[in-house]
């Protein structure tokens, strides 16, 4: 049984790999100061990025959990979500309303893929 650890730190790896699969920690914006639409937007680029260092893509997508810290900004959300999905087939998903760990952060990523 093989497992690859990706940029570990003392408290997680940003990416572990079991038999095929990878499982992304909680990805977050790259600049929380901004808007839903803006942290969606580089909260996918964070994915993105960390799925190609492991050899995987969006295409591959298995599972998705969005957490967001109100509901009020769900359809914006949504909108960057389905553009960035539209030419794929998209993963099971959920969606849940959730205290984040700073305030400031409107939108974070679970995210399981194949490899």
């Amino acid at each position: 049984m093989s497992i690859q650890h990706f940029e570990s730190k003392a408290r997680m790896s940003r990416a572990v790999v079991h038999n095929n699969t990878v499982y992304l920690c909680g990805q977050v914006a790259k600049d929380t100061t901004q808007g839903i639409a803006e942290q969606t937007r580089t909260t996918i680029e964070k994915v993105e990025e960390l799925l190609a260092t492991v050899g995987s893509d969006k295409s591959k997508l298995l599972s998705v959990t969005i957490y967001v810290r109100t509901m009020d900004d769900f359809a914006e959300m949504n909108k960057v979500w389905d553009a960035w999905v539209a030419d794929v087939t998209p993963p099971a998903r959920a969606c849940v309303q959730a205290h984040m760990a700073r305030e400031e952060i409107l939108v974070e990523m679970s995210v399981t893929a194949a490899v």
